[in-house]
């Protein structure tokens, strides 16, 4: 038998890799339902964004997944650390975030890794690989077939989550598109987390931002280049693109 860590898909053997998203707050929320809270409670439609279903984490990355923000970065981070084309990285709603990810092989089977929607497993994985650890089922419960219920997936709706064309496109842009791409999420959510912008609001500055930066991409950028326009797009988020009457 090959060791574990020997065996992933050989050279040639990737066919497609597909993202599981919780879908976030916002799941099972229509787009017009967001819209209507938007313009009557925006303050209710904050408290939501930063409320998870599955997960508890921090306010920043709850607020990445009601945008979808998170999925659309992950995109990027998986097209750089396997080498696979943005044309064969899918991503799909998985509400139960039981399946956390899946490989699809050369000859169509698929590959899912599993469990519980919890933190320490990754992390631990992260500190202990190639290595395996044995852990207590009191403290670390098992995955369990039967009691983890059905298992559904289905299509992002990219009007309600816009963010994932937005992502798509910078890393086909490549260069200094994705580090803007990401800087300027990271201020735009700062700007709503102090309620200084509404929510859809996220997306506009963001798009803005990155259709400025198109005049100045850098294809094949330094570590500095990456550096300056991290900042460069932080400060266009704040100085450009916000205005007073975006306060919520």
């Amino acid at each position: 038998c090959r060791p574990l860590v020997d065996q992933g898909p050989p050279e040639g053997g990737l066919r497609r890799l597909i993202l599981t998203a919780s879908g976030g707050a916002f799941r099972d929320f229509e787009l017009e339902e967001m819209q209507f809270m938007a313009k009557n409670d925006p303050l209710a439609l904050h408290a939501k964004a930063t409320t998870h279903p599955n997960w508890d984490m921090g306010a920043k990355i709850t607020c990445d997944s009601a945008t979808l923000m998170n999925k659309a970065l992950e995109v990027i981070e998986a097209h750089y650390l396997y080498g696979t084309s943005y044309d064969n990285i899918d991503v799909v709603i998985h509400p139960q975030s039981i399946v956390h990810s899946m490989v699809e092989t050369a000859d169509s089977s698929v590959l899912a890794q599993m469990g519980w929607p919890d933190m320490r497993l990754p992390i631990l994985y992260t500190m202990s690989w190639p290595d395996r650890v044995m852990t207590s089922e009191t403290t670390w419960p098992r995955l369990d077939f039967l009691k983890m219920g059905d298992l559904t997936f289905r299509e992002p709706d990219t009007k309600k989550y816009p963010s994932l064309p937005m992502g798509y496109a910078a890393g086909r842009a490549g260069g200094t598109a994705t580090a803007v791409f990401s800087a300027a999420n990271e201020q735009a959510v700062a700007m709503f987390l102090d309620k200084k912008i509404g929510y859809f609001d996220i997306y506009k500055v963001i798009e803005d931002t990155c259709a400025a930066h198109m005049q100045e991409l850098v294809l094949d950028p330094s570590l500095d280049d990456i550096v300056h326009f991290d900042q460069w797009a932080r400060n266009y988020v704040a100085e450009k693109c916000v205005t007073a009457d975006m306060a919520i």
